[in-house]
């Protein structure tokens, strides 16, 4: 089997798995009784489906030796920086936190191997393409729009995804202080990863760039 092809399969190994992670711990998440939004509210839950589509479409392309356009890679780009920041932040502030019916099986497969994963396939395999530092506003439009979601969902039902969220710890003052501390950390890693990709030869050379931008 040829480098390539072993690229493919490892790409759909490690989506294919995320999904059964997050599917399976959905159906615990429901025969408990907790409410569905609220699953969808978790930015863990989020972040590896997001990583584990774009893999799967990165595997087929990988297999029939092609690469996707500018706004395809963008997207890549923020699935790889959003798994970065889920094992980043859940190491530093969730590593303690009660997960209640969270399987460890699921909580090692989500919080520590797919952020390593995901991240070492963005620099053995990187874009053709540079990516201009200049999109990088583009990046942080996501977890913006997350944290704004995250706060007026909260604020509304009175029920936060994560701790630092929820100002009855601290107040809104704190709150604010990670958030800042997150979108500090945020758009490091993003820069890091731009001038890492920008810098590195992927491993797999793909045939010319599909006519999708």
């Amino acid at each position: 089997m040829t480098t390539r092809r072993i690229l493919a399969a490892v790409r759909f190994a490690l989506g294919a798995v995320t999904l059964t992670a997050v599917g399976t711990q959905l159906g615990i998440h429901i025969t408990n009784g907790y409410d569905v939004l609220n699953f969808f509210s978790y930015f863990t839950n989020l972040s590896n489906i997001l990583a584990a589509g774009v893999l799967l479409v990165e595997s087929v392309l990988t297999w029939r030796g092609r690469e996707l356009g500018p706004l395809w890679q963008l997207l890549r780009c923020v699935s790889v920086v959003a798994m970065a920041l889920v094992g980043i932040v859940f190491s530093a502030l969730l590593r303690d936190v009660d997960l209640g019916s969270l399987l460890p099986w699921i909580n090692t497969w989500l919080h520590y191997v797919m952020p390593i994963a995901v991240v070492a396939d963005w620099l053995i395999q990187p874009p053709r393409r540079r990516i201009p530092l200049r999109k990088l506003w583009i990046l942080g439009l996501i977890p913006l729009a997350y944290l704004a979601y995250s706060l007026i969902r909260g604020a509304a039902i009175n029920w936060y995804a994560y701790p630092f969220l929820n100002p009855a710890n601290g107040g809104y003052g704190q709150v604010a202080v990670t958030c800042v501390l997150i979108a500090v950390a945020f758009l490091a890693v993003s820069v890091v990863l731009i001038l890492l990709a920008n810098k590195l030869r992927p491993l797999v050379r793909p045939a010319p760039v599909a006519a999708i931008v």
